[in-house]
């Protein structure tokens, strides 16, 4: 899996934590560079950290998995990136993590909240036999821009975004799910 793979899953996972720091900029009274920072590195540091345990308990099953590998891969992109799409377009995340209160306990909380798909995502790393620290930091790191641009933009504009932004990141989880099973397939020589 390549750079451009592993950026673009990276952007469809940060989608959720953009779409929370959307909520906590509109929420933030004033311009508070901390608690954007905060935020970010939090978000961040789960998103990373979730494909790491994931590749982990991955790897550990790979023997009894490597024959489907690719339709494991697919399946839990598509499911993701679906459950994205329908829970933007049905409205149940609307207002979640949208106040205004940033107490440590609660960024943890909406950072592991965030970061669950990574966690699947991992799992499909390590039956790709994908460079974990590589995926790891790009993730973490698009997720930490995304976030810290995603509370500026709360900030600034509202939460007009946030539904645009969990549709896309979950249409291009489905793409690259559907890209993964056409490669094992043979219908795709890239």
């Amino acid at each position: 899996m390549g750079f451009i793979e592993l950026a673009l899953i990276g952007i469809g996972l940060a989608m959720d934590a953009f779409a929370v720091s959307i909520c906590k900029g509109l929420a933030s009274p004033s311009r508070d560079m901390r608690t954007a920072l905060i935020l970010a590195a939090s978000f961040g540091f789960f998103q990373g950290l979730m494909p790491v345990i994931g590749y982990f308990l991955g790897a550990s099953f790979s023997t009894f998995i490597e024959p489907v590998d690719h339709w494991i891969a697919f399946v839990l992109l598509v499911l993701i990136g679906a459950k994205m799409v329908y829970d933007a377009i049905r409205g149940d995340d609307e207002g979640e993590g949208c106040d205004s209160r940033t107490s440590v306990k609660e960024i943890i909380m909406l950072s592991i909240a965030t970061s669950i798909d990574a966690l699947a995502i991992g799992i499909s790393f390590a039956l790709l036999s994908v460079d974990i620290v590589q995926a790891a930091l790009t993730i973490g790191i698009i997720t930490f821009a995304l976030s810290f641009i995603g509370f500026w933009i709360g900030h600034a504009f509202g939460a007009r975004f946030e539904k645009g932004a969990l549709i896309f990141g979950g249409i291009v989880l489905i793409l690259i799910g559907l890209k993964i099973l056409f490669e094992h397939l043979g219908f795709l020589s890239l």
